[in-house]
């Protein structure tokens, strides 16, 4: 049986990124990254997928990731693109009346006549790691912090409690997200990281913890030395093999 080629999509605050896949996880073309247009509606994010995939070789299936609370490929909430111009500027209401509850998996699927996942993006970088025995917990840095957790290999409910506040008026996503990384510099940044870490632990006693996300490799050498033989950090890249490897896991 020829291989099943997949369209990973990893849509992010900044870029859209995707390539193609087989079963194994090789791509078959070099990764095409875009910038995120804003305002972004679905159906303008619908149309930048489909403007990618057709300078792409042909998929047998498509498998989105995007920021927010996705369930069953219907948007709940997406943080980023109800807004004007991108992180953390102004919030469109007319935005945020388009993307509630958008079934964004059948308009892939319609769009591109193949069939569609869609999850969160730090699901779908979860599932290009996870090895698939205990519990293992999933945390990218980048513009804020996403989360996916996996008991024995099956993905659980997602949770947002990266909204939740750390501190008083202060949520996990403004503690460790971008532009504190970039207010901060680092070394202060990856002390922040270390702190989210040793407060998670009593949470979650996973068997172990994966950093991912574009800042991942910017956690300085003293901080990964804090944290400790149960946590490892993961290339970025692995989100786009997580959009072949999510079909098993929560598809």
């Amino acid at each position: 049986m020829p291989d099943l080629m997949t369209l990973a999509v990893d849509c992010g605050g900044g870029g859209i990124k995707a390539t193609v896949l087989d079963d194994a996880g090789t791509a078959h073309a070099d990764p095409v990254r875009v910038p995120t247009p804003y305002p972004l509606p679905p159906d303008l994010l619908v149309d930048t997928v489909a403007a990618i995939a057709a300078g792409l070789p042909r998929p047998d299936r498509v498998t989105v990731g995007l920021p927010g609370m996705i369930r069953h490929g219907v948007v709940v909430h997406t943080p980023h693109y109800v807004t004007r111009a991108g992180p953390r500027t102004r919030v469109d209401p007319d935005l945020v009346e388009r993307w509630r509850n958008v079934d964004l998996r059948a308009a892939l699927h319609a769009r591109l006549d193949v069939p569609a996942l869609v999850l969160n993006d730090a699901e779908m970088h979860a599932a290009g790691v996870v090895a698939g025995s205990g519990i293992e917990l999933v945390l990218t840095l980048g513009t804020g912090l996403g989360s996916a957790l996996f008991d024995g290999g099956r993905l659980a409910p997602h949770l947002e409690w990266s909204r939740a506040p750390v501190r008083r008026g202060t949520t996990y996503d403004a503690y460790v997200g971008e532009p504190e990384r970039r207010r901060l510099g680092n070394g202060l940044w990856s002390r922040r990281v270390v702190t989210v870490v040793d407060g998670l632990r009593p949470v979650f006693w996973w068997d172990r913890l994966y950093l991912g996300g574009g800042n991942s490799r910017c956690l300085t050498p003293a901080a990964l030395d804090r944290l400790g033989d149960d946590v490892v950090v993961v290339p970025n890249t692995a989100a786009l093999v997580g959009g072949v490897r999510a079909w098993d896991l929560v598809g």
